[in-house]
């Protein structure tokens, strides 16, 4: 990432993908973002969705490459929230 891409990215995790897990009961929590990778975690009824994998492949990765083409994105999935991860949401 040669420039700083954290506001886009914010704002497509808050704007796109937060109200279309929240419409499934899930959340969405961005943990890091760094030119080598963006991390985001899923959680409430995402938990041990098996659908999880398929919502990181058709949806989460694609909208946060079009902020960094070429950064990793990485999805996990679990009750517990990494420490440090802030909850985006078109609501906050």
């Amino acid at each position: 990432m040669a420039q700083d891409v954290t506001p886009e990215i914010e704002r497509i995790c808050t704007e796109v993908l937060s109200p279309l897990v929240e419409g499934d009961g899930g959340e969405l929590w961005l943990v890091s973002i760094s030119p080598a990778s963006i991390h985001v975690h899923l959680a409430g009824t995402c938990c041990g969705c098996p659908g999880a994998p398929m919502t990181h492949e058709h949806f989460i990765a694609p909208a946060l490459r079009l902020a960094a083409p070429t950064t990793p994105v990485r999805t996990t999935t679990g009750f517990l929230v990494p420490p440090g991860a802030r909850r985006m949401t078109k609501s906050a």
